[in-house]
């Protein structure tokens, strides 16, 4: 199998992630900040170790800026649900993807928010001039994707950090298709939250996601959910400190293990340097791509300006049908659909068609790969 779904969830992993999973699963077992034996004294160490691997992937300045949690959903529900209130406005996009779209048209229709959604180029590309001129004085939030993951298309988010922090309006980002692709820098004027998924770029198990909190954020953003924390037992009201305020319950030990892992293999390998691989195979990909007169490519030429996302469609096939083809006849898994991100497939004119079909590459994926892949579209594309 040739496996291209890794903006879905990257695999294969790196190997020490199996193991690490495997290890604590078989020999430890136990529950984060619920016992003082020395297996909970040994997972509670990896656990403060992977919330420092985590800091230092995405740039943070302090580990008890780093939340865990679910995965990228659960983490861009707990922004949206915890800062929001009626009468709030929000600015947007209509590339973002159902996990920023839903809960924000739930509150629209149940809490009085307002939303404006800006609109993408052809590539997918916000234009920061736009997302200034929807901001009003009851403007809250703005909330904007770090790369669609429908076209890879990395939006210029320092821009927009320059005018959150100029107009005094909050800015989260959702870095699901970013974090472990490119270098982060969460740390800097204007950001207030990133939220990010655990099992994409960042290669941990599925059931993991971070969320990051700038200092002193944490008290504008109201807990979700409560519960217990191995932490202040003796008071039955939420911890206030971080990251207690927002972790309530058992953690996903064995994911979270296994997300530790992940991540020192992310910073032994660095991440400038699989970067660089992902442009050098995306680039091949995409040229050859171009080659084949039945499809069509919804990218810009500079793959310095996407991540290893390309999407296409075939003026032959649907875009179901082209990933049946591809996973049936040549072994090569793909995505097909909507990709959650119906707003970015209107723009597109792709959403009478059934999506897009989706190729995503990750750190394992070769040129044997790239060329195989090439080789299975320019049969299908001959009839």
């Amino acid at each position: 199998m040739i496996y291209l779904d890794n903006a879905a969830t990257s695999f294969p992993k790196p190997e020490c992630v199996y193991d690490a999973v495997d290890l604590y699963n078989r020999q430890n077992g136990r529950a984060v900040g619920r016992g003082t034996s020395d297996a909970g004294q040994q997972l509670q160490q990896i656990v403060n170790r992977c919330r420092f691997r985590a800091a230092q992937v995405l740039g943070a300045s302090a580990n008890e800026e780093i939340v865990f949690t679910l995965n990228c959903t659960d983490s861009l529900n707990m922004i949206i649900h915890g800062l929001l209130k009626p009468g709030d406005h929000v600015v947007t996009s209509v590339a973002e993807h159902n996990s920023v779209l839903r809960p924000l048209r739930h509150l629209e229709a149940n809490r009085n928010l307002t939303l404006t959604l800006i609109d993408v180029d052809d590539a997918g590309f916000i234009d920061a001039a736009d997302v200034e001129k929807a901001i009003r004085p009851e403007t809250k939030l703005l909330m904007l994707q770090h790369a669609s993951n429908v076209t890879g298309a990395i939006q210029p988010i320092e821009d927009v950090a320059a005018l959150a922090e100029k107009h005094s309006v909050l800015l989260a980002v959702d870095a699901a298709q970013t974090a472990g692709h490119i270098p982060l820098n969460v740390d800097q004027p204007g950001v207030d939250f990133v939220a990010c998924s655990g099992h994409k770029g960042l290669m941990g198990p599925l059931g993991t996601g971070l969320l990051y909190v700038s200092p002193g954020k944490e008290k504008e953003l109201l807990p979700t959910r409560q519960g217990g924390t191995g932490s202040k037992s003796e008071s039955d009201t939420q911890p206030e400190s971080m990251p207690d305020r927002f972790e309530a319950g058992n953690h996903n030990s064995p994911g979270i293990v296994g997300l530790d892992s992940a991540l020192g293999y992310l910073l032994d390998h660095g991440i400038d340097q699989l970067r660089q691989h992902e442009i050098a195979i995306t680039e091949r990909l995409c040229d050859q791509l171009r080659s084949i007169p039945s499809l069509t490519l919804y990218s810009s030429d500079d793959r310095k300006r996407h991540t290893g996302v390309v999407s296409l469609t075939s003026e032959l096939y649907t875009s179901d049908e082209l990933s049946l083809l591809l996973s049936q006849h040549f072994g090569i898994d793909t995505r097909s659909g909507l990709h959650c991100a119906p707003g970015i497939h209107r723009r597109l004119g792709t959403i009478e068609r059934q999506g897009t079909v989706r190729l995503s590459v990750g750190f394992q994926t070769t040129q044997d790969d790239i060329d195989a892949v090439i080789d299975a579209l320019q049969q299908v594309s001959a009839g």
